[in-house]
């Protein structure tokens, strides 16, 4: 038989059973193949779906030390306690750490839903400190998906202890700054990890060689449990050479649990600070696996001051 007869008969078989098969299929869906085109432009405009935020990647502001990309939305006012009792190998005599604390108060606003602001003041070294924080991306699904959310930090942290050992110490030179850009993706209902790189500079140094900055790279996630209930954990690498010799890095796991306007977060850390000035650059001076740990916890307290709308 001749080749080009043979391929031409099975191209035509092919095709008559493949017109075959797809006319009941059209007849089935509408009066046409225009039909048909409708039906595969519908199943891809499902597929691609409208854009829409995913909400709730923290359930609150803070992971367990340090910030989350959450703001409280345009309107709120939050109310923060924050308390690191002592080590808890301190022993029986400071009952496990019960008899020293150090407490941190502050008040967070949403500006908008995008922008927060906030100030504190903290008993370890009595630290007066402020921040702003700004939602630059948010993580969504659906046509031009965003598959993380970006949130920056801008921080100010002011020692107002009072010294006596003679070294110059004017408000310029108490004062460090924090600047972190916090990315996160919530992955499903239940799992959301962040990442954390942070600088950290200080305008006054007490020692010879030692460096303004310190370059930190944090880790962090939060995995719920029940409605209600999720774990948490935190970690802060220090980068700079200087700062790894000579401080450990900030270690933290602990439970968050809600109860309608209130959060309560239950922890486990190796560092009493509460700012990052204190607990990545200079007070995480304990080692977690030895025992010197700090049990603490905060509350969040949110305050409706005005009807909002996500934008």
């Amino acid at each position: 038989m001749n080749p080009l007869r043979l391929f031409t008969g099975r191209v035509a078989l092919l095709g008559l059973l493949l017109i075959g098969g797809l006319l009941p299929t059209a007849h089935a869906q509408g009066n046409g193949p225009g039909d048909l085109l409708g039906q595969l432009e519908q199943d891809a405009s499902k597929e691609a779906g409208p854009n829409q935020l995913v909400d709730a990647t923290f359930k609150s502001t803070r992971l367990i030390n340090g910030h989350t990309v959450q703001t409280p939305g345009e309107g709120t006012l939050v109310f923060l306690i924050e308390h690191r009792f002592g080590k808890l190998n301190d022993g029986a005599y400071a009952l496990f750490g019960l008899d020293n604390a150090q407490i941190r108060l502050a008040l967070e606003y949403g500006v908008t839903d995008r922008l927060e602001i906030g100030i504190g003041r903290s008993s370890l070294q009595k630290t007066l400190d402020g921040f702003a924080k700004y939602r630059l991306i948010r993580q969504s699904t659906g046509r031009g998906a965003m598959p993380v959310s970006v949130t920056l930090l801008g921080s100010a942290a002011v020692a107002t202890l009072r010294y006596a050992d003679g070294v110059d110490r004017t408000l310029g030179l108490r004062t460090a700054y924090t600047y972190q850009a916090l990315v996160a993706r919530k992955f499903s209902t239940d799992f959301s990890l962040q990442l954390m790189p942070t600088l950290v500079h200080r305008n006054l140094v007490m020692s010879e060689g030692e460096k303004n900055d310190i370059y930190a790279l944090g880790f962090g996630g939060r995995y719920k449990i029940t409605k209600r209930l999720s774990f948490n954990a935190e970690y802060y690498a220090l980068l700079t050479p200087y700062a790894r010799e000579r401080f450990n890095n900030a270690l933290a796991l602990g439970v968050d649990i809600e109860t309608g306007g209130h959060i309560f977060q239950l922890m486990v850390t190796n560092t009493s600070g509460m700012v990052e000035r204190q607990f990545i650059a200079g007070d995480t001076n304990g080692n977690f696996f030895k025992g010197d740990i700090y049990f603490g916890f905060n509350v969040n307290r949110n305050f409706t001051l005005k009807q909002h709308r996500v934008k």
